[in-house]
């Protein structure tokens, strides 16, 4: 049993590596908004495009994916996305104009998408839900290392060389990883038995007849359109109106990185012992603070800033562990695999309506100063608000802590 449970770590300890690449090619596009921006002569509205359009491509992808996801060997589909997605970061990295990097945006989305729902299945079908919120906690750490190592990393490499270069580096950690998740992750197959006679709209017919299936998605949908609201102007709302340099600007995400990766494990620990609807809440809550005080945030010293933002890391990310270990239990092993693909597309579809929604709402000066970013946390925290009131019912019909 032990070294079944040492096996099971180091399964997720290795996609969660896959998620820390995934989400440097997601992540690092937002602190880069200060190169691209007057690189390629763009305003706000068309920078939250080249945001909005990976996710628009991962919601189309990940909802055609719920077709077959559950027909195939749970492996061979994560690996195929992992390609994908280690190409599309590449065709990034060469791109040399706006619409080239918006289709190169679009094709890298079409695979990332992928990834974190096969990861979540994965982690579904090998881990009992008693423990799964750790286990969430540690794929959740894979975007904390992207912050507090990768995120900074790829700043100074774009300072001190090129834009280019951070979205290059990403393709190559990426293509020198696939050989061990070839060899280490192994092939999950149970679910395929269950769906040899199955049709496609099964998971859709499924979730039609299930409220609790529709709660969660619904809880997905509102919380990340509420996070994702924040995150494209955080960078650029920095360096313009609070004071940061673009070198300081990986100051936010060393430190947020480094915060969360101690709390999004323990947070998970937290979420089995105390229960994941009562961690959920207290998490949710609490995140408030910190996207109020980001949004109307003056020129104030770089040290109280950091904090802020910390804060906001841990809350922020925190949230989303006990509501992912929700939704893997809302189906069962038989269709867990498509509704966690339609999750992913549902979040995905809420992350590109989110940028687009900041990006209408924030304007900026001549000199640059962003202005209205209030209006945009206002609006993140009235959507954590229709969240709590979806989540509470939710927690009703399927009666878990």
């Amino acid at each position: 049993m032990e070294n079944q449970q040492k096996n099971v770590t180091r399964i997720l300890i290795l996609m969660a590596i896959m998620q820390f690449t995934n989400a440097m090619d997601f992540m690092i596009i937002m602190p880069l908004s200060v190169h691209l921006i007057p690189k390629f002569n763009i305003n706000s509205s068309q920078f939250s495009m080249l945001v909005a359009i990976y996710a628009f491509s991962a919601f189309a992808s990940s909802v055609s994916a719920s077709f077959y996801a559950d027909k195939f060997d749970r492996k061979k589909v994560l690996l195929a996305a992992y390609v994908g997605l280690v190409a599309g970061t590449l065709f990034c990295g060469l791109a040399n104009s706006f619409s080239t990097m918006l289709l190169a945006r679009c094709f890298t989305g079409i695979f990332g998408g992928l990834i974190g729902a096969q990861t979540l299945a994965i982690a579904g079908d090998i881990v009992p839900f008693e423990r799964r919120g750790k286990a969430v906690g540690i794929l959740m750490s894979g975007f904390s290392l992207a912050s507090v190592a990768g995120v900074p990393v790829g700043i100074y490499l774009a300072n001190t060389f090129s834009w280019h270069i951070p979205f290059i580096a990403i393709a190559t950690i990426g293509f020198l990883l696939i050989p061990f998740c070839i060899s280490i992750i192994p092939s999950v197959t149970a679910h395929i038995k269950s769906n040899d006679n199955g049709q496609n709209f099964e998971v859709y017919k499924s979730i039609v007849a299930d409220k609790k299936q529709q709660g969660a998605l619904l809880m997905m949908f509102t919380l990340t359109v509420s996070h994702f609201s924040i995150i494209p102007f955080i960078a650029p709302y920095m360096e313009s109106n609070v004071g940061f340099t673009k070198n300081q600007l990986a100051l936010i995400y060393l430190v947020g990185g480094a915060v969360t990766l101690v709390s999004s494990p323990l947070i998970g620990k937290l979420a089995d012992k105390h229960g994941k609807f009562k961690t959920f809440f207290v998490l949710i809550l609490f995140s408030f603070i910190p996207v109020i005080l980001i949004t109307n945030m003056p020129a104030i010293p770089i040290y109280q800033a950091l904090i802020v933002t910390a804060f906001f890391f841990i809350f922020g990310s925190g949230r989303m562990i006990p509501s992912q270990a929700i939704a893997t239990s809302v189906v069962g092993n038989k269709l867990r695999g498509s509704f966690m693909n339609i999750n992913s597309s549902v979040m995905q579809l809420a992350t590109g309506i989110a940028s687009l929604i900041a990006g209408l709402i924030v304007t900026r000066s001549n000199s640059g100063t962003i202005f209205n970013y209030q209006w945009v946390g206002l609006f993140s925290v009235a959507m954590c608000i229709i969240c709590i009131v979806v989540a509470f019912r939710l927690q009703k019909q399927i009666n878990l802590k």
